[in-house]
């Protein structure tokens, strides 16, 4: 009969088992499938995996619920099946195991961003963890293993989830009361060392043993050699004990399928490495097989472990200090004219098709000539090859010393790429950032090609940690940037509740001013504006925008085609009427500057397209402001 796991751990070194997604795949099981949904429906498949494990050596085996969460699950339309492919997971696991061996409840991530950078709670993750932990308990398994963690944040809230399934079980599971319910940590590290999002070693060591992981280790990802290192650091932080499961080296690509290189003996001449900083459970990850864990057991068995654990560095965790963000008005024109109570006028300029911006050139010159403050560039519009927003941003700024707000779109961009853009962005001069999640894809064969890591909330909460200085992951850059962020809000949104609940939320998270839709129904608009005020909610410069209708078709395009248009019976009325050619522009126009004229106070400023690269419309338009004289007092 096993031992408790955690007395067993302090006397000897136990060995894992390895891979199993990469062993499904080697059997033919695509991995466009769920794996873990294979707990009910290939079962014998997965306790034969188990099973060569085991006949290799493993004394713990992991169950194949990695992903059997409902967020994971929800993608293969199997949410509601979480406590049964847990369960399942956890007896096919126990059945090979018996009563000598351990099993642990294997617990990846959510596979999603939790808050701030996504929409996903706290109390929502850790209620998903929950669930799945006690399937995995109430199954059978002896431990936790919440494994490939990238944020801390979220293997804090698997962790406490883990904590709470064992207290309401142990009233009920009097074994329970005994035996405890151990759990793993284990993160998942890049080449140097520090996770995705920029955590070292040392500091997801200190705050998961001062959380409560029983067990802290590295898995997944990279191959012995950095996990050896990332051991070694976090040895001198903490007397936890500590294990390693690292990938049998990074996968090449061969005719289309994924080979790992490490061979069985270089994975086993680790081990004593592995031991000597301080591991006490050594397994393997993706591209790990029986061969590797026959020659881990090998090797595992002729160490001694060593009697006392390496020193222990006892300093305090270094602290993640936040920069101030510098003061609104310094950071740039925008910013300035916004907090001086003026009216900032800007025309939008869309990115040129293919890679020359001289029409865009002339066509900012021209705006600036005829008084415009400012210009915007939208990101991603439509569908075909254009220059970036970014790069015909940073030539406007650059050739003609302008002040430019630049549309920064979430879509097709992990966090890492979107940090690195925009610290990009902000060496090449751009300040002004409009944060947007960016448009759904036009054709549903390209939507299972299109991403959101983060959307425009998660976007701003990432622009206020670079202001003050820190990263995605909270650690300090060394240096801070000076981002204007804008928002986008729709006030005449047909679903309003869920527009006001999401413009909140952006404003709490720091944003500095906001762009509406296109405005075309004035008494929405001032609806919207007095039901901020009411709210309570801070109040950030509103920026209305202006859209010149060419004709009635174009009129009819947008309101019926176009997400977040809506335009007013009336002025679809009006431009019918005006039918085609120059009439029609003239009237589209005409009605424009009747908008500028109703909206002039309500709003701190107005961005004015140029539809179809017709900067001579928007310049009519803009002119109603221009032809008014000084800018209007501060309200």
């Amino acid at each position: 009969m096993r031992e408790p796991f955690l007395e067993r751990i302090e006397r000897r070194v136990i060995v894992g088992d390895g891979a199993m997604g990469t062993r499904l795949y080697a059997r033919g099981i695509p991995f466009s499938r769920c794996f873990d949904e294979l707990n009910l429906t290939m079962p014998q498949v997965v306790k034969e995996i188990h099973l060569s494990y085991v006949k290799a050596g493993a004394e713990l085996i992991e169950t194949n619920t990695f992903g059997a969460n409902r967020f994971r699950l929800a993608k293969f339309g199997l949410a509601d099946q979480v406590r049964e492919i847990a369960l399942a997971g956890a007896r096919l696991a126990r059945e090979v195991a018996g009563d000598d061996l351990y099993v642990a409840g294997s617990v990846g991530p959510l596979g999603l961003r939790l808050e701030p950078l996504g929409p996903t709670s706290l109390d929502e993750a850790r209620a998903a963890f929950r669930e799945q932990i006690a399937a995995l308990v109430q199954g059978g398994a002896d431990l936790i293993m919440i494994e490939t963690m990238v944020e801390v944040n979220e293997a804090r809230q698997a962790l406490l989830a883990a904590r709470e399934v064992a207290s309401e079980l142990s009233t009920v599971l009097p074994a329970r009361r005994q035996s405890g319910l151990p759990v793993v940590v284990q993160m998942t590290i890049q080449e140097d060392g520090t996770t995705a999002t920029g955590t070292p070693p040392e500091d997801f060591a200190r705050w998961l043993d001062e959380w409560g992981a029983d067990l802290i280790g590295i898995n997944c990802s990279v191959g012995p050699a950095p996990v050896l290192e990332a051991l070694e650091r976090m040895a001198r932080v903490t007397r936890k004990r500590l294990t390693a499961q690292p990938n049998a080296g990074l996968p090449s690509v061969v005719q289309g399928r994924s080979i790992y290189l490490c061979s069985p003996e270089y994975m086993a001449s680790y081990a004593r490495r592995f031991i000597d900083a301080g591991a006490r459970l050594i397994g393997g990850c993706c591209g790990t097989a029986p061969e590797h864990i026959k020659a881990l057991k090998a090797a595992v068995r002729s160490i001694r472990v060593p009697a006392a654990p390496p020193a222990v560095d006892e300093t305090r965790p270094r602290t993640r200090r936040a920069m101030p963000p510098l003061p609104l008005a310094e950071r740039s024109a925008l910013a300035a004219r916004l907090v001086r109570g003026e009216f900032p006028v800007l025309v939008e300029i869309v990115p040129p098709k293919g890679s020359d911006p001289t029409k865009e050139i002339e066509g900012a010159q021209f705006i600036l000539a005829h008084g415009v403050d400012m210009v915007n560039v939208p990101d991603g519009s439509g569908s075909t090859a254009r220059m970036s927003a970014q790069t015909l941003a940073v030539i406007l700024q650059q050739r003609l010393n302008l002040d430019v707000l630049l549309h920064y779109s979430c879509r097709d961009r992990n966090v890492l790429r979107i940090q690195s853009d925009l610290l990009g962005a902000h060496a090449l001069g751009v300040r002004n950032i409009l944060a947007i999640t960016g448009d759904p894809p036009a054709f549903a064969a390209e939507a299972a090609a299109v991403t959101f890591d983060v959307d425009s909330i998660g976007l701003v909460n990432i622009l206020c940690n670079l202001n003050r200085g820190l990263d995605v992951g909270g650690n300090p850059l060394g240096s801070q940037t000076r981002f204007v962020i804008g928002v986008g809000v729709n006030p005449f949104a047909r679903d309003l509740e869920e527009q006001f609940r999401r413009f909140t939320y952006k404003v709490e998270a720091g944003a500095d001013f906001a762009l509406t839709q296109p405005v075309f129904d004035v008494a929405k608009l001032a609806r919207f504006i007095d039901r901020t005020r009411r709210s309570g909610l801070r109040r950030i410069p509103l920026i209305a925008s202006i859209y010149p209708l060419t004709g009635f078709r174009h009129a009819e395009f947008l309101n019926n085609e176009v997400p977040g248009m809506v335009i007013p019976p009336a002025i679809l009325e009006r431009m019918r009427e005006a039918d085609t050619g120059d009439a029609a522009r003239a009237e589209g126009v005409k009605i424009a500057q009747e908008i500028v004229t109703e909206v002039r106070d309500l709003v701190d400023g107005v961005q004015i397209a140029a539809p179809l690269g017709r900067y001579a419309m928007a310049i009519e338009v803009a002119e109603t402001l221009l032809r008014a004289g000084e800018p209007k007092a501060a309200r």
